[in-house]
This record gives C-alpha cells, structure tokens and sequence, in this order.
C-alpha cells in the first residue's frame, strides 16, 4: 500500500486553512486525514490544525486495530474529543472564538476502509474504471438534495453550497458519521477538502486518477488542475493506493 499527502493554499488566500498527513501507529498501520478549517471564522488553521495534531497524537500510540467496530467506535470517540479540544483552545484564546473544521480521517483493516468524518471533505473509492463518493456532505445544500429539493447538479452551483450543518469546534455536542466499505485490489481511496470538489466533477476526477502516472504525479495533477481553474481555495488531497504482495496478504508497497 502507498499514500502520498499533499496540500496547497491555492492561487488567491494568504494562508492555508487546510491541514492534515499521513501517520502511523505504533504497528505501522496507517491512518489518513484531511482537515478544512472553516473560511470566514477566525482561526481556521488553528482549528484544522489542532484537530490533525489531536489525532496524530493519539492515533501513534495505538496498538494495531484488526477489528472493524473497534476502529469505529476509536474514530468516533476520538473526533469527538477533538471537539472538546477546539473548543477549550477557543476558550482560552479569544482570538479564536468561532473558529471551526471540518475532518475526515480513515484506515484500512485488512480488505476494508474505515472511515470517520464531521463536514464536507469528502472520501472517494475509486476502483474499476468507476468512483463513488462514500461519504455525505453535512451541509444545507446536501439536506436539500436528500429531501429531494434539489439535484445533486443543481447543488454543484448553488449559493449556499458551502453553508455546513455540522462541524468541529462550532457546537458544545457533535454527531460523528463513521462507515466502512471493501477495497478491491488495486483500487484507490482519495480523501480531499472542497478546493478540489468544488473545482472538478466527480468523473473528472476519475479521468485524473486512471490515468497511466505515479501517485504522486496524480495528486499533483488534482492540485495544480484546481489552481488552474481559480485555485479560490485551499486545496487538500490524501491519496491511497492498497494492493497484494505475492503471498495475499495486504501490504505497504
């Protein structure tokens, strides 16, 4: 398995709000997570920021997990205690007051992602000349679409596209979502904040990640695509490849 990390603040903000990385725990076994601090609230770097570091950290002293709901009910609990992180940190430095993320984080246990996320930043499966977006945007113009107001084209353009319904560090209680799904072979998983999504449709970022290149070349194409198409945002892309050594087993490559 491989994973590349990249992040870019774009071609018109003066900083990035983004955050996020690639880690380890204490077995090696990898965790991704991407981080979009809100845009018009003070502080959201501090925000993304806090809530990547408070899962590093507690993420590279685990042990390894090889149970589905055990890595669940870990993701839940622990973005729900970065909440409380971000609010403390606001409390004492009032400069920060209002400030909030977004945040997705996953693994891999042996054939299957595990995911758990608060906001809009999405996880892509991509995987047999098809992508699918596993996660759902907890945003006003989501809802819409789910009551079925909307089309979920129509929700692409829409002025209240960004309005989120939940987040981290913005309210006292959050609802995590957490899921899981199988990884075939080959496949890629692609987690990623709106300075892409909002930039390129899902097929072109299928066209993207098909396409003969390295990973890292990949990501980098997703980037500096964006930017070429305003780059109004920061741009965050966490990119996972799983594939079999000879034996079957899964593995880091």
């Amino acid at each position: 398995m491989h994973a590349v990390f990249k992040t870019d603040k774009g071609k018109i903000r003066e900083a990035n709000e983004d955050a996020g990385g690639i880690f380890y725990n204490v077995d090696g076994q990898l965790l991704a997570v991407v981080a979009d601090g809100m845009g018009g609230h003070q502080a959201g770097d501090v925000a993304s920021r806090l809530a990547v570091e408070h899962l590093r950290e507690e993420w590279e002293h685990m042990n390894q997990f090889t149970d589905v709901n055990e890595l669940k009910d870990w993701l839940e609990n622990v973005i729900t205690d970065t909440n409380e992180v971000l609010k403390q940190h606001a409390e004492i430095h009032q400069e920060c007051a209002g400030m909030g993320t977004t945040l997705i984080a996953a693994s891999v246990i042996d054939q299957q992602v595990i995911a758990g996320h608060i906001g809009d930043s999405r996880l892509y499966h991509i995987h047999d000349g098809e992508i699918d977006q596993k996660t759902d945007d907890h945003s006003f113009v989501n809802e819409l679409v789910l009551q079925g107001h909307i089309t979920k084209e129509e929700a692409e353009s829409h002025p209240r596209k960004n309005v989120l319904t939940r987040a981290l560090g913005t309210e006292n209680e959050v609802t995590v979502d957490t899921l899981s799904f199988d990884w075939e072979d080959h496949s890629y998983c692609l987690l990623c904040t709106d300075g892409l999504t909002n930039k390129l449709s899902d097929s072109e970022l299928l066209d993207r990640l098909i396409e003969e290149e390295s990973m890292e070349n990949k990501v980098d194409n997703l980037l500096n695509e964006a930017n070429q198409r305003g780059g109004e945002d920061n741009i965050t892309v966490a990119l996972i490849q799983l594939s079999h050594d000879e034996e079957g087993d899964s593995s880091w490559s």
